[in-house]
């Protein structure tokens, strides 16, 4: 029943209209709406509310087993237009780490999110596509650049566009290499998500690799006049969207202080597991090697906006690397405590997540019924 519920909530028609929708998605208020939906329907049935892991622009680091929908989008958007749509991405962090140990959903969850081994003959299953929209789409229509605006922007030369077309190419590129990067099974166990997490980080790191010496060069080429009309053209395109949840600074966006919700479960963890000295030992390891994460994280948020969509980029790679060392770091502690742990006490960890879902769930109920 759960499975299924998830599966309803994926296929209905509001979302799938969105996801086909390539203008809407550019949107990232859109973006964030779509990923709420699609995050939450793992969770109570798609009761409305938010989860503790939804990020400060109203979108969520983890839908059902994908980490960072719409990723692309995400870092075109904030290197192209600059801080005004630069929430979705700095919104990522340390938080997104907690939520990948301690998953939210139940394994009945998950499995809503991607389709049965074998479908009924005639049956739609639309599930996986809906989640593979929102991992990565390496369309032109999707990737691609909105060229026209910026050709009546800058007006280019013969070199100059064939500069710009190198870069739209580049990005089609970086898009598939992230798509590839999607997730085709369930990752059940803390270490497998977190793992799932450095492979799309990863990706992600190679993409802006690949689009960023096309960038330079296009940038290089303009004139000062044209470089003034490229970055007012970000500003109109901010003030078209509208983004009413992205008037915070990057910083507000990237630093945030964690929500009760995250704060690590020692209590729980002890009462769970009853780990022996040596599992303690790999505990406090892991307890400290999360704390440390989450000040490298802190530490490399972005003061503020840089001025052109080269230094952007060059910010989201650099924030992409930290993210990477993070996650990596936490992933060999875990590691080490996971595999100390016997088959029960991994079950009872494993457990942590949905159980505080269970609970923060119940008190909102209780408090939303009251007289």
């Amino acid at each position: 029943m759960r499975s299924g519920g998830v599966r309803n909530a994926m296929n209905s028609r509001a979302l799938s209209r969105t996801l086909r929708n390539t203008v809407a998605l550019r949107n990232p208020n859109i973006r964030a709406r779509v990923a709420a939906g699609a995050a939450m329907a793992g969770w109570y049935y798609g009761r409305t509310g938010s989860g503790w892991w939804q990020h400060t622009n109203g979108g969520y680091g983890w839908v059902g087993p994908l980490f960072w929908p719409f990723a692309y989008f995400d870092i075109y958007d904030y290197a192209i237009w600059g801080s005004g749509f630069g929430a979705p991405f700095w919104g990522y962090g340390y938080d997104d780490i907690y939520a990948g140990m301690f998953a939210p959903y139940a394994y009945d969850d998950l499995a809503g999110y991607l389709p049965p081994r074998v479908a009924a003959p005639g049956t739609p299953n639309a599930a996986p596509d809906r989640l593979a929209q929102m991992c990565g789409d390496d369309s032109r229509d999707v990737a691609g650049l909105p060229i026209d605006p910026i050709l009546q922007a800058i007006e280019p030369t013969e070199t100059q566009r064939a500069a710009l077309d190198e870069f739209a190419n580049a990005s089609v590129t970086a898009a598939q290499t992230i798509k590839a990067a999607c997730p085709t099974r369930l990752s059940l166990t803390a270490p497998s998500r977190l793992a799932s997490m450095q492979q799309r980080i990863e990706a992600m790191i190679a993409a802006v690799a690949t689009v960023q010496p096309s960038l330079d060069k296009f940038y290089s080429l303009l004139n000062d006049e044209q470089k003034v009309r490229l970055n007012a053209l970000g500003e109109d395109q901010r003030r078209r969207i509208a983004a009413r949840r992205h008037d915070r600074s990057l910083a507000q966006s990237c630093d945030v202080a964690q929500p009760a919700a995250l704060k690590w479960p020692a209590e729980e963890v002890d009462a769970r597991l009853h780990p022996t000295d040596t599992q303690r030992a790999s505990l406090v390891a892991l307890q400290d090697a999360s704390a440390k994460a989450a000040d490298m994280l802190k530490t490399s948020c972005q003061a503020g906006d840089a001025i052109t969509p080269p230094a952007r980029l060059a910010a989201v790679g650099k924030r992409l690397d930290t993210m990477l060392q993070a996650v990596k770091l936490v992933r060999s502690a875990l590691d080490d405590f996971y595999g100390s742990l016997s088959d029960e006490q991994k079950a009872q960890f494993e457990a942590i997540g949905p159980q505080a879902n269970s609970f923060i769930g119940t008190a909102r109920r209780t408090r939303d019924s009251a007289p």
